[in-house]
């Protein structure tokens, strides 16, 4: 078996109990030996500035080099005010610049949103695959994921207490391996 793919995962939240860093969690946890999965941390990225695109701070050149080291990308997000983070944005505009110089084109990629929200994270979502399209990821586009009242689904000690969100974690990390194996040279 060849070595597995490398997946930089993106959680678009910061807070420390985040429902979207646990559901990354339990991805890597459910992932195939195909895939080894791994958060990218994106708090460290300072706000981008055109000014520094000649001269990038060090957390941004090691957060690009992350993203073209790896062989997909998975979003695993909150919806704030219907649109994703800031702090997903910022990181995604820090690593597309400077113009020409994007670590992004090309990669398959997948998105996860997860809410207490009953609607799980749907806008949120919506928006990222319009960001997804300029920057030139190959967005998997089915199964669909929105986690709604996510915020039931875990123990105090942050582990998935649902099998049935389980079982549709497994088969989303299962055909997010396939389209990885179809994207990747």
């Amino acid at each position: 078996m060849s070595s597995p793919h490398d997946v930089a995962v993106l959680v678009g939240s910061l807070r420390k109990e985040s429902l979207n860093r646990k559901v990354a969690n339990e991805l890597i946890k459910l992932a195939p030996p195909s895939l080894k999965l791994h958060i990218v941390e994106i708090g460290d990225i300072p706000l981008f500035n055109q000014d520094w695109e000649m001269q990038a701070p060090q957390s941004v050149v090691d957060f690009k080099t992350a993203i073209r080291n790896a062989k997909g990308i998975l979003f695993v997000t909150p919806e704030y005010n219907r649109s994703i983070p800031g702090v997903l944005k910022n990181a995604i505009d820090a690593a597309s610049r400077p113009y020409g110089q994007s670590a992004w084109p090309g990669k398959p990629g997948a998105i996860v949103s997860a809410s207490p929200s009953p609607m799980g994270g749907f806008g949120a979502t919506h928006h990222l695959r319009q960001v997804l399209v300029s920057i030139g990821i190959n967005a998997m586009a089915q199964p669909e994921v929105y986690i709604g009242q996510a915020d039931k689904l875990f123990d105090e000690h942050g582990a998935l207490n649902n099998d049935r969100t389980r079982e549709f974690l497994q088969k989303f990390i299962d055909a997010f391996a396939q389209w990885i194996d179809r994207h990747v040279d």
